[in-house]
């Protein structure tokens, strides 16, 4: 029989930290993150990173493992994964794989396609483009060639609508069409996938507004000053693109007050919870779970238990 793993998935603010933490004390599990942010160095608030004193008690695989200047993919996320998987299910343990990053568990799962490099040539007439008419009309463009990424990209992130034409103008064909084309043996594991969100979508309005408020009492403003600060990083450097991070740096460069900031980032993240939800909802073989039930741990818990007998 194949040995078990926990995919636990969610949208931003949903609990899945916390309950990842109780799981782990109940269940002989290692926690791997699936954090797009979380692999930053010097990226803890924000990214809503565990304390050291959580990690100390409950370590965190695929946490700090590079720079900000460095760039991280989907398909290095699959490969360093799937070797922390192995090491632990060599140790007799259940990696528990936890977080919002659904690419990652999609490549993970079932591959990526190659995709074609980036063609600079190609890169700077859409950014001209852009310059003449606004990420927004290219957006709608990108939203004829390929539907079902432009559900999945917001109409404000230029990266992504940049590759996913980048793309299309590459290879002829939508990069969504890639991805589901992208052959891969299955894994050699029993997935048990759980879904993390509240019943109510207001609360998890609600929770997204205070879990920001309070990293900005915790410091986040700071700790993007001290990113700001290096020199080499910018608005097109891949880690800054997690919500958050470029409202505040975009304050710090003087184009808004504090309160439009504030404001921005949670319309961001809430934009980013609604992408999220709607992704985790055509993903096959996935059990619900609603956050705010109170006996949400023992419910889970026995869910894993008949789903490995």
């Amino acid at each position: 029989m194949l040995p078990p793993a926990i995919f636990l998935m969610g949208p931003t603010a949903s609990g899945k930290t916390d309950l990842a933490l109780r799981l782990a004390e109940a269940l002989p599990c290692d926690i791997i993150s699936v954090d797009s942010g979380m692999v930053y160095r010097g990226m803890d608030i924000g990214t809503a990173k565990p304390p050291p004193e959580v990690l100390a008690r409950a370590p965190h695989r695929l946490i700090d493992i590079r720079d900000p200047a460095e760039p991280y993919s989907a398909a290095q996320f699959s490969l360093d994964a799937l070797r922390e998987m192995e090491e632990t299910a060599r140790r007799g343990r259940i990696p528990l794989l936890a977080g919002g990053t659904l690419l990652y568990f999609r490549a993970l799962e079932h591959g990526l396609s190659e995709l074609p490099g980036a063609d600079p040539a190609l890169r700077a007439r859409l950014a001209a483009e852009a310059e003449q008419h606004g990420w927004a009309a290219l957006h709608a463009r990108l939203a004829q060639l390929d539907p079902v990424s432009a559900a999945r990209i917001h109409p404000n992130d230029a990266q992504r609508i940049q590759r996913a034409l980048e793309v299309c103008e590459l290879r002829g064909v939508p990069m969504s069409e890639l991805y589901r084309a992208a052959p891969r043996a299955p894994l050699p594991y029993r997935i048990q996938k759980i879904a993390l969100a509240p019943a109510e979508r207001a609360v998890l309005h609600e929770r997204i507004g205070a879990r920001f408020h309070d990293m900005l009492r915790r410091g986040l403003i700071e700790e993007v000053k001290t990113l700001k600060q290096r020199g080499d990083l910018g608005l097109d450097t891949p880690a800054l693109r997690a919500v958050g991070y470029r409202q505040v740096w975009r304050h710090l460069h003087g184009e808004f007050n504090c309160e439009e900031m504030v404001k921005r980032a949670i319309i961001a993240t809430r934009q980013l919870a609604k992408r999220q939800l709607t992704w985790l909802r055509s993903e096959p073989g996935v059990t619900w779970f609603d956050s705010l039930d109170t006996d949400i741990t023992a419910k889970v818990l026995n869910y894993c238990a008949a789903a490995a007998n």
